[in-house]
């Protein structure tokens, strides 16, 4: 299961209304363990006592013996929880007796929520522990995914609770996400272009950009897409938007400027750094070169019309956030007369109709193949179009965004 799929996954487990943060981490515990894509046999939910000390049992699944209800383990008695405040998961031999005795030798462990102060250290308001047979280079980064999706999970659970307080600052970050998404159109040398974003919410997470270079011999196409939902998602896309436009101003290497950006997301967002990025750069090359960095993103769609045939530009590193160390590689193809790439978020090919059925990838080439002759805002216009009908009467939705560029002389 591929890192964006994941997190998809685990947010999904949280489609219910729960009535405590511990029944809903019970509830996504005994997902992850049913799930047979996610190879994890046992797991426990642990909740710290800031005034003990101590993290106390809330919750067991899974293939293990039973834990005795509410047992306890001492804060100074394991090193481990302060190691997960600094980097979130770990792989560690059990050292308790007791939990010795119930099978546990080695467990992988996963902070999530809210970050305090104990005893002058930092601890998460919890902990999910995994039993599995993975090496810790394989669970690693699993857990990762997992951590950072609950974390997300409780932290707009909060903030849906109080969201009766905020509509006036939902309009307010509407106005300004508006205001910082490009004019739909530009016409750069060879090519014109043409994008879309539609919010599933009042604010989205999607977002996408024209950066012209000042000298107007280059041109930088970003789109992105924020894994949560609503006003913190919104944050992030603004964030990293007005980042990019400072980053590129430095005509680095592409591969460099989305490295930093990966690295100013990680530090930035503790718990909802997760992005796909896509960023690829034009010039004025009569050639039509174009040099792009896929940060995890669906692939884009590249249409050649001299043969009649697609391709996909397939990712060239991880997505932003979780990896703070993550190195780019920048991949490069020419674009001629006629050539389309179509850029887009998984919210237009995972858009499902009123039986659950996806749009999907095939749909979107086949539609767009079916559009190659037309311009690039018809080409745009029209695939919103067929998806808005194709989705029109189902429950699920997610934010959608799309941009044509195609070469025309």
């Amino acid at each position: 299961m591929n890192q964006r799929s994941l997190h998809k996954t685990i947010e999904s487990f949280a489609n219910k209304q729960f009535s405590s943060t511990e029944e809903l981490l019970t509830h996504v515990l005994h997902q992850i363990v049913e799930n047979d894509r996610i190879e994890i046999k046992g797991g426990r939910v642990w909740k710290l006592d800031a005034h003990k000390a101590t993290y106390e049992l809330i919750a067991q699944a899974g293939m293990v013996e039973k834990i005795k209800p509410h047992f306890s383990l001492k804060v100074d008695d394991y090193k481990m929880f302060k190691q997960l405040a600094r980097h979130r998961t770990i792989v560690a031999k059990e050292t308790n007796e007791y939990l010795r005795s119930k099978g546990i030798g080695k467990y992988s462990a996963t902070g999530v929520g809210e970050i305090f102060k104990v005893k002058g250290s930092d601890y998460f308001s919890y902990i999910l522990s995994f039993n599995t047979s993975l090496d810790h280079e394989q669970v690693a980064p699993t857990l990762n995914i997992i951590g950072i999706a609950v974390s997300s999970m409780l932290k707009n659970r909060s903030i849906e609770k109080r969201s009766s307080l905020l509509l006036k600052d939902l309009d307010k970050a509407r106005d300004i996400q508006r205001s910082i998404l490009p004019e739909h159109e530009l016409h750069f040398h060879n090519y014109e272009m043409f994008g879309i974003s539609l919010a599933d919410r009042v604010v989205g997470g999607d977002f996408f950009d024209y950066i012209v270079s000042d000298e107007k011999d280059r041109v930088g196409i970003v789109i992105g897409d924020a894994a949560s939902k609503g006003l913190s998602a919104a944050v992030q896309a603004l964030y990293v938007s007005g980042a990019l436009r400072m980053g590129a101003s430095y005509q680095t290497k592409i591969s460099n400027l989305i490295r930093n950006i990966n690295s100013l997301v990680h530090r930035t967002f503790p718990d909802d750094r997760i992005l796909t990025l896509f960023y690829a750069e034009l010039s004025n090359d009569k050639q039509g070169l174009c040099v792009y960095v896929n940060a995890g993103h669906t692939s884009p769609i590249v249409y050649r019309a001299k043969t009649n045939s697609t391709e996909l530009l397939e990712a060239t590193g991880n997505i932003i956030g979780p990896f703070p160390d993550q190195m780019y590689r920048s991949e490069g193809l020419m674009l001629a007369k006629g050539d389309i790439m179509l850029l887009f978020t998984d919210g237009v090919s995972e858009s499902m109709d009123a039986a659950g059925n996806q749009y999907s990838e095939e749909r979107l080439i086949k539609k767009l193949i079916e559009l190659k002759n037309e311009k690039a805002q018809n080409i745009a216009k029209l695939i919103v179009e067929d998806i808005q009908k194709f989705s029109a009467k189902s429950k699920y939705s997610d934010d959608k965004t799309i941009v044509v560029v195609k070469r025309v002389k």
